[in-house]
């Protein structure tokens, strides 16, 4: 599948600790359990590191290569410096072979998406409505015009997901 017709959905929510990564995680097992091919997003604002220190990937780039890349038997990887945070739809065209992107984060975006909401982190919504499918959450009294979903029912969040992805 070419990536400008992959479907990209968004997992977001208002702060940081709501358990994006783990609703996220579990939501990428079962697409997966059900046939799909995932590829991921995850926003970071803080900055990362991706090779460890020591090794010879990590040398090169302290070297000063502006890329690096290494290639194993089953997996590649591609560092590369920018001087600007690159947009998102310039990495989604990046990733190949998959049938649906999953990106934690990008709250900003206009992409479809799911927020999660925890009642001990504050009950605001923050994505607008005609781009949310659902809210998945621990609070029962969320009034919002999507489905609220139970934040452990991973089988209906799927079914929204791959439904609205035109998957399932």
């Amino acid at each position: 599948m070419s990536n400008n017709t992959v479907p990209v959905v968004c997992v977001v929510s208002a702060s940081s600790g709501t358990g994006k990564t783990t609703f996220l995680e579990r939501l990428i097992k079962e697409v997966v359990n059900r046939g799909y091919r995932v590829g991921t997003i995850k926003s970071d604002s803080h900055g990362f590191e991706m090779d460890v220190p020591g090794k010879d990937t990590w040398k090169f780039s302290q070297a000063g290569a502006k890329a690096t890349a290494i290639i194993g038997p089953d997996k590649y990887a591609i560092i590369h410096k920018t001087d600007h945070r690159k947009e998102l739809d310039q990495v989604i065209a990046m990733i190949e072979d998959v049938d649906i992107i999953l990106v934690e984060g990008f709250k900003m975006s206009t992409l479809p998406r799911f927020e999660v909401v925890r009642r001990e982190r504050g009950t605001d919504i923050v994505s607008p409505i005609e781009y949310l499918i659902a809210v998945v959450t621990d609070v029962k009294e969320i009034d919002v015009a999507v489905p609220i979903l139970d934040i452990n029912d991973i089988q209906e969040a799927t079914d929204l997901l791959l439904a609205n992805a035109a998957l399932g």
